[in-house]
């Protein structure tokens, strides 16, 4: 229904925006990797998937057409929701999942939160013959300097909106930290803490 959506930022977190669209704003829920991507940017356009269930609709964007498609191809294995799909392209970029999806590698897939060995080895036999390698580095620009308790705290948030539960939040994020000596980007900080929990 929606192929992209394109216009001002209004407002933005890691896990969502709201894109003001000629007066309206339009909620979508995105990726780390988006969040990344966008994150110093006031005018967006984000590829988006519309979700339809009996009680809900739900807006997903995604800064790149590539992770769209992957997004898409997660959705196409059975026993993989938006949440799940959402939660492996946070964790791990494209060109990491399909990597993983590549050579088999159940074990990255299954460091994702809520995918389990057996919905890791449906995604390889099910998505093997759709990915190819991608040559894109996949890598990230470093955050922008902000106070480290905002970052925290944001990191925090964001666990908590990906279905990561406070005490165990609290506990990835402050392993991670010490781990990094509050050297690390929001986006990196989240990864590592979801792969943590």
């Amino acid at each position: 229904m929606f192929g992209y959506i394109k216009g001002e930022l209004s407002y933005k977190d890691p896990t969502l925006v709201i894109v003001d669209v000629g007066g309206a704003g339009y909620e979508l829920k995105i990726t780390l990797n988006t969040y990344t991507a966008i994150k110093d940017q006031t005018r967006v356009k984000l590829f988006s998937y519309l979700h339809v269930k009996e009680d809900a609709l739900t807006l997903y964007g995604f800064y790149e057409q590539k992770e769209k498609v992957s997004f898409l191809q997660l959705l196409s294995v059975s026993g993989v929701g938006p949440s799940s799909a959402l939660m492996a392209l946070s964790s791990l970029n494209v060109d990491e999942l399909n990597g993983a999806i590549a050579v088999g590698d159940v074990k990255t897939i299954q460091s994702v939160k809520g995918i389990g060995a057996k919905t890791a080895q449906r995604i390889i036999l099910e998505l093997k013959d759709k990915i190819f390698k991608s040559d894109h580095t996949g890598k990230v620009p470093e955050l922008e300097d902000v106070s480290h308790n905002t970052i925290r705290e944001e990191a925090l948030s964001a666990l908590q909106t990906l279905g990561v539960s406070k005490v165990q939040a609290e506990k990835s994020v402050t392993a991670v930290w010490k781990k990094n000596q509050g050297s690390v980007s929001l986006e990196q900080l989240i990864k590592q803490a979801l792969k943590a929990t």
